[in-house]
């Protein structure tokens, strides 16, 4: 397993697939950076943490999506080429060995990614708004939230990348997804939870409501999201397991 994670990884090398994340992550925190500013030009006592985790909660859910599913299909076409994975086969490599290898490699790609988005998030609002202080917890809620929904996400992505030859299928299903992530505020909460690109913003520990045409920031308790968690949680092993399934019978 550790041989095929390290040959995912390598033949990633001349990709760019990495730059890429990064530099989508860079123009994410730019403009959640820029926003949160003028905002506090606007209205100085305003709470620079909760928003700035619920802004960039909002632009995970439109992002993040798009990320997984271009980084999926790079990394799942490789084998539709040729005759790639009758070699494969040949080789005595099992196609669930490949299939783990790749969701492992995937999921190390974009948990540096959410590392480096948090880190970002800790030293702006640190810079930004010294005289409060740091959330810790609810950074960490939120970055294990993005983390959790980001590994469904790749599940499902990767599920359909690597069945699918025509890898337009798996964008065109990463867009709608961020589509659906995007607006999933606007749907009732019971149809919100059966789309897994709404959990960006359904496990982020800060909402909000209005209140007397005054925005308010609500932090959730952890208890609150904890049926979430589990259901995402299942949701995720169920969409692996199925994906592995699914090639291991096709080229059993």
């Amino acid at each position: 397993m550790l041989m095929l994670l390290r040959i995912e990884f390598f033949k990633l090398r001349r990709r760019g697939i990495l730059l890429f994340g990064i530099g989508m992550l860079i123009i994410e925190v730019s403009w959640a950076f820029t926003a949160i500013s003028m905002s506090m030009a606007r209205n100085p006592q305003v709470d620079v943490w909760a928003s700035l985790i619920l802004l960039v909660a909002s632009m995970n859910s439109l992002l993040l999506p798009l990320l997984a599913a271009i980084m999926a299909s790079r990394i799942c076409d490789m084998e539709h080429k040729g005759n790639t994975w009758k070699l494969l086969l040949s080789a005595a490599i099992r196609p669930g060995q490949l299939y783990a290898a790749k969701y492992l490699c995937l999921c190390s790609i974009m948990l540096g990614i959410c590392i480096l988005q948090s880190s970002a998030i800790l030293l702006y609002g640190w810079l930004i708004s010294s005289y409060q202080p740091v959330p810790g917890l609810l950074l960490l809620r939120f970055f294990c939230g993005t983390v959790l929904t980001t590994a469904t996400v790749l599940a499902l992505q990767q599920w359909v990348s690597i069945v699918v030859h025509n890898q337009a299928w798996a964008l065109c299903l990463g867009m709608l997804g961020a589509c659906l992530g995007m607006t999933a505020e606007l749907f009732p909460a019971s149809v919100r939870i059966l789309w897994i690109w709404s959990y960006y913003t359904v496990l982020s520990p800060v909402t909000s409501s209005y209140a007397d045409e005054h925005l308010q920031f609500i932090i959730r308790h952890v208890l609150d999201t904890l049926p979430a968690i589990i259901g995402l949680l299942l949701g995720a092993a169920l969409l692996y397991t199925a994906g592995h399934m699914h090639l291991s019978r096709q080229y059993k």
